[in-house]
């Protein structure tokens, strides 16, 4: 598998473009594209490596992790993918988006699927498993991809520490529930890619992160 990462709109959120190499099967994980040339950015990258787009998957609705979600379902015909918990997230985020002064022009597209935690895609050959990893949000996932010794966290957990709780559907014991039985139970040479800032590994975090 080969990634490229952008950093993307107001709040410097991290899309990531997945693919498998034999197939070149793609997905988008968290599209937070705010503006014309940022989406020209995706589009462009999308067409140089000739990919053929299959998922739009979301680690939770956050709007900065969902600004270019009505740009990929106009172009692509791409809808959301994330665990089933995140739906109310998902309805609600026009309307948390506004209290922040932010407006989501064009309305939202339909949800393709809802997972639960376990449940694995395809990309080809290469299996991306959802791991339901609660705290930021309800329904904030992580997608771990064993045999790249990869992970997408979202805003779960980041270099050096962890998301906010503070947001509607946060819990500060969920979160660190997470990290302590989920994420920090992946091998330590897994490749942790956040919503937010650097990448790390998970076991930097396990001897660096403040909340540890």
């Amino acid at each position: 598998m080969k990634y490229l990462s952008f950093t993307f709109n107001p709040i410097q959120e991290n899309t990531y473009l997945l693919w498998d190499e034999a197939t070149l099967e793609a997905a988008i994980v968290d599209c937070g594209a705010w503006n014309r040339q940022e989406e020209q950015l995706l589009e462009g990258s999308i067409a140089a490596h000739n990919l053929k787009l299959k998922y739009a998957l979301q680690t939770h609705a956050h709007f900065d992790h969902t600004f270019g979600l009505p740009f990929i379902y106009r172009t692509f015909k791409l809808k959301p993918i994330f665990h089933v918990d995140e739906a109310e997230t998902y309805r609600q985020m026009p309307n948390m988006a506004a209290q922040f002064g932010l407006n989501i022009g064009g309305g939202m597209p339909p949800i393709e699927r809802l997972l639960n935690d376990g449940e694995i895609l395809k990309l080809g050959e290469t299996a991306i498993r959802l791991i339901h990893t609660p705290g930021h949000t309800t329904g904030s996932s992580s997608f771990y991809c064993p045999d790249e010794g990869l992970v997408l966290c979202g805003d779960t957990l980041f270099q050096g520490s962890i998301g906010r709780t503070d947001l509607p559907g946060g819990n500060f014991e969920a979160e660190l529930d997470s990290l302590n039985n989920k994420l920090f139970r992946l091998p330590d040479d897994t490749i942790v890619l956040p919503g937010h800032g650097p990448d790390t590994t998970i076991s930097w975090e396990k001897q660096h992160n403040y909340y540890m």
